[in-house]
């Protein structure tokens, strides 16, 4: 049965995941990436390096994100959210950015972009720390949210529940 998600399902899906992707537009080309991700409840946080996606929001800051969980085809969720792209220059806001990234669960074994500098999982103690970890933080404040989710009660065999 295809539904939507309410409101506390869409905030639970996207503080519970830590892979989405952002969708920009920018000079007549719409670009979508995978990015890893921390959720306050009212920012996504971000950390990257220069790039096309930061070249295309600093054009264009409206963006589009969307995150979702998948355990089959018959059992789904998914969140859309429109908003604006951030670059966290400000030392004060950058560290809250990369504060939450760190505290962030993360599965065991992650990928490299997932890693905030040489030294992750460890970083320096203090704010010293976080000003050696390179490249860019970014939030999107995101202003819309609506979220679809199929749920199934078909027996799937050799999956367990």
């Amino acid at each position: 049965m295809l539904g939507a998600l309410s409101p506390i399902e869409i905030e639970d899906l996207l503080h519970k995941q830590i892979v989405g992707r952002i969708g920009c537009y920018s000079e007549n080309r719409v670009y979508v990436v995978p990015i890893s991700y921390a959720y306050d409840g009212k920012y996504i946080y971000c950390h990257t390096y220069e790039g096309m996606k930061v070249n295309v929001m600093r054009k264009n800051p409206k963006v589009c994100f969307q995150v979702d969980e998948m355990k089959d085809m018959g059992n789904w969720k998914s969140v859309i959210g429109w908003g604006e792209f951030e670059e966290l220059k400000d030392e004060e806001e950058r560290h809250k950015g990369l504060l939450l990234l760190i505290k962030r669960p993360l599965p065991v074994i992650s990928s490299v972009t997932t890693h905030l500098g040489k030294t992750w999982p460890f970083t320096a103690s203090g704010n010293n720390g976080l000003r050696d970890i390179p490249g860019i933080v970014f939030r999107i404040s995101l202003n819309e949210k609506t979220g679809k989710c199929e749920q199934t009660s078909e027996p799937h065999l050799g999956m367990f529940t």
